[in-house]
């Protein structure tokens, strides 16, 4: 997986609520826990950010997906982070789309923009971007 060249502020924790972008049936997900990243300090939430994969679980949507956990990667989130070039970009909602265990995406479409620190980092990701900001 590609480093980034941002700065981003990791916001997100564990029993966040999230919107899901893209269009695989889940409308509403609610963060569990971050994925792969251990060693946390006792006691400390694991936290995400833009970028972050997450496992999640389904709360609203369709019935297959619902009390679901599923993989999710993190597009938007309305906390500002900070460029390499000095920018900051911020959001309007936080946001996620449905990953399989290879990291290709479930849906065939993104609502909203998405970042591009998620392109950089999932080339595949790209293809389904109807922004990218």
């Amino acid at each position: 997986m590609k480093g980034l060249a941002t700065k981003v502020t990791k916001t997100l924790i564990p029993s966040s609520v999230i919107t899901c972008a893209d269009n695989s049936g889940a409308k509403t997900l609610m963060i569990i826990n971050r994925v792969g990243k251990g060693g946390n300090r006792k006691g400390r939430n694991s936290k995400a950010g833009i970028g972050d994969i997450v496992t999640a679980s389904v709360k609203s949507g369709t019935p297959q997906y619902i009390k679901k956990k599923v993989r999710v990667v993190i597009i938007r989130q309305r906390q500002p982070m900070r460029r390499a070039n000095g920018m900051r970009i911020r959001f309007q909602d936080n946001a996620g789309i449905l990953i399989t265990e290879s990291n290709l995406a479930v849906g065939t479409e993104v609502k909203g923009a998405m970042a591009r620190e998620i392109v950089e980092r999932y080339v595949k990701l790209a293809g389904i971007a109807s922004r990218v900001v």
